[in-house]
């Protein structure tokens, strides 16, 4: 089973590209935020500890993500031996956690970035504040500002570090295109 991690700042299509790596290669598809909020959603005493310390807004420690990540991992194995792959979705964020993930749950054999520029992150994310039924507190030019910053410099020391891994697509072209040259990079890393 092959190990991806798919990476890039906030807005610059990660979800829009793993749906369609899902739909084309049977990829399992795990987003480190959404195993948080299905652990504490499921009433665990992990659940439980998690949510106090994220409605704290504290960080929950990189060996609890790393365990639920290994685990749902294993459990795709066993549910599909025949499972081509894993992508793992905006998780590392930053260089520590990635040599972290290596040792404690597997090497990763692909990190597809998608790089994309400050000024249409920030276009691409007010669009998306705007449209949404919902506000979030963190949709507004400075909150977004503050959190590509953030991105842009753990995010570096991950490509520095990787760079035999790293594969870097300008993801500021359409979907479409963006998506070729996904499906080149993982049908090589299939092949070998």
């Amino acid at each position: 089973m092959k190990t991806i991690w798919i990476i890039g700042g906030p807005g610059c299509g990660k979800g829009t590209q793993c749906d369609r790596i899902v739909k084309k290669y049977g990829f399992v598809h795990l987003s480190s935020g959404d195993l948080l909020r299905e652990e504490v959603a499921s009433g665990s005493p992990r659940g439980a500890e998690l949510q106090e310390l994220m409605s704290k807004g504290l960080f929950v420690p990189t060996d609890v993500v790393l365990s639920l990540i290994k685990e749902r991992i294993d459990k795709a194995k066993a549910e599909d031996p025949c499972c081509k792959g894993v992508l793992i979705d905006g998780y590392p964020r930053e260089l520590e956690q990635g040599i972290q993930f290596e040792k404690d749950v597997c090497p990763v054999d692909l990190i597809v970035f998608f790089d994309v520029r400050n000024e249409t992150l920030i276009s691409r994310l007010l669009g998306r504040a705007a449209a949404a039924a919902v506000k979030r507190a963190d949709d507004n030019e400075e909150t977004i500002k503050k959190r590509i910053e953030i991105f842009n410099e753990k995010n570096g020391k991950i490509v520095d570090h990787y760079t035999d891994k790293c594969l870097r697509i300008n993801a500021e072209g359409a979907v479409d295109d963006i998506f070729a040259q996904v499906v080149e990079a993982i049908d090589k890393l299939l092949a070998s």
